[in-house]
């Protein structure tokens, strides 16, 4: 066990996303002083504060005290805190070490680490792939951006062991200082996202590439050959490519042939069907295939990544059955956190849709959501301070007599847009909650978005 005996640490964001928990208690139990801090306050935080519990942490929260960078010798920086932030100046110009939750995991890490990104359906991915792992044998450990620190858990994880780490792009920006890559690196696609952390798209693609730029010839990068600006980044990388595609086979990887998921090339076997797969849409089709093709490249077998698609349940959050009310079926898909994830929702769904979308305003691009809004809904409710933009764009995009066919409802906060789904909702028809944005105008994550969903529409009597 690595000993920061002494050391005087300041954890920068302790969310409740896990890493900054992880952190703390990583440096706490190996001897560090640590101060955590975080603009929130303790009520915000107090899922994460509770399970800090019993350890010798100081807490300042709802504020940062300049004092706290100034004499520190290094601060762990949550993903989320701008480059820019003057509190990171401070503590730099004072000679602390800057370090991030991800960084000190990997550089204390003895096993071999498969990493997953993609501004879609990463998640997905990421808990299939380490499904697929462990139907083949493997010890497996699934951490990172999906919620869950494994800082830990280092001294149970060994070397023949197997580690999957969703990767965010501010995660993978920290790691590109580091120059660290994992040794399977899978990229679901590329779309815009997160603009207000990066500023501009290059650099938001930069962060995502980083996932790929630092391996080595050994290793493995699976890429999206329906994406372009993925598909680009053999340029950035050392590894071995290998491919997943729904249009057509690209060798060496994994195409769909029909049902059949199969390997490009000569013989072209079939390694799984898409039938088999328990999760709707196409979108989640390509998911499914990325993971094989980073499980193919670990070794793992044809027979054990067919058990791991057959018996995957869908992620909670994305594409979620909540169950049926008032003649319709709801669905939670609150982790739809971009206008493409929400496009990708209404085109895995039959029947008459009643769409809530909207929350925090993050600047995106929505005509093109719009325009499927419009094919595709009976109604959309837009919800919180994204929803007048929505429905402005909703109503730009429109082509003559194509607003007659849906109606259109605001809402300030999620209850009252459920209350208005209510209304809305016609029997045999469906009422799907994606945003396509995140939920920071009214709640501190997109899994509390998605409960309290999933609650308000459980009052409404609705049953799996």
């Amino acid at each position: 066990m690595t000993s920061y005996d002494g050391l005087r640490a300041t954890v920068m964001g302790l969310g409740l996303f896990g890493g900054g928990v992880g952190a703390a208690r990583f440096l706490a139990e190996r001897g560090a002083k640590v101060t955590v801090t975080d603009l929130k306050s303790a009520g915000v935080l107090a899922r994460s504060i509770e399970e800090l519990a019993g350890l010798p942490l100081r807490f300042v929260l709802g504020r940062h005290d300049e004092a706290d960078f100034a004499s520190a010798d290094l601060v762990v920086v949550n993903p989320g805190v701008p480059p820019d932030s003057p509190y990171l100046a401070i503590s730099r110009d004072a000679g602390a070490v800057h370090e991030t939750e991800i960084h000190l995991f990997l550089s204390h890490c003895r096993a071999t680490v498969l990493g997953v990104t993609g501004s879609i359906g990463k998640t997905t991915t990421t808990s299939l792939l380490a499904a697929m792992l462990r139907a083949g044998g493997r010890t497996t450990w699934l951490g990172g951006n999906i919620g869950v620190s494994l800082l830990g858990d280092l001294d149970r994880i060994e070397p023949g062991h197997r580690v999957v780490l969703e990767l965010s792009s501010f995660q993978l920006e920290a790691l590109g200082r580091y120059e660290m890559s994992p040794r399977v690196a899978a990229v679901t696609n590329f779309v815009p996202n997160h603009l207000d952390h990066h500023k501009t798209l290059a650099a938001y693609a930069r962060a995502k590439s980083e996932i790929v730029r630092y391996q080595n010839e050994g290793d493995h990068a699976v890429l999206n050959a329906d994406d372009p600006v993925v598909a680009a980044w053999t340029s950035e990388t050392r590894a071995r490519v290998r491919w997943f595609s729904l249009a057509g086979p690209r060798e060496p990887g994994l195409w769909a042939d029909g049902d059949s998921v199969r390997r490009a090339g000569p013989g072209g076997e079939a390694v799984f069907r898409a039938g088999e797969l328990r999760l709707r849409g196409r979108f989640n089709l390509a998911n499914a295939m990325a993971a094989a093709a980073a499980a193919l490249a670990d070794g793992v077998e044809d027979p054990a990544i067919r058990a791991a698609v057959r018996d995957f349940p869908p992620v909670e959050h994305r594409l979620e059955h909540v169950g049926e009310a008032l003649g319709a079926t709801w669905y939670n898909d609150s982790k739809a956190t971009t206008p493409e994830s929400t496009q990708a929702a209404l085109s895995a769904l039959d029947g008459p849709i009643v769409l809530i979308a909207g929350g925090h305003d993050k600047g995106l691009d929505l005509d093109p959501l719009a325009r499927d809004i419009l094919s595709r809904a009976a109604a959309l409710v837009a919800v919180g301070p994204m929803g007048p933009r929505l429905e402005e764009a909703v109503r730009r995009v429109a082509r003559p007599g194509e607003l007659d066919a849906i109606e259109i409802a605001r809402a300030p906060r999620l209850a009252e847009a459920v209350g208005e789904a209510r209304r809305l909702a016609r029997p045999g028809g469906v009422v799907l909650l994606s945003p396509a944005t995140s939920s920071y105008d009214e709640f501190s994550n997109f899994e509390e978005r998605g409960r309290a969903f999933k609650a308000r529409v459980r009052d409404l009597g609705a049953h799996p």
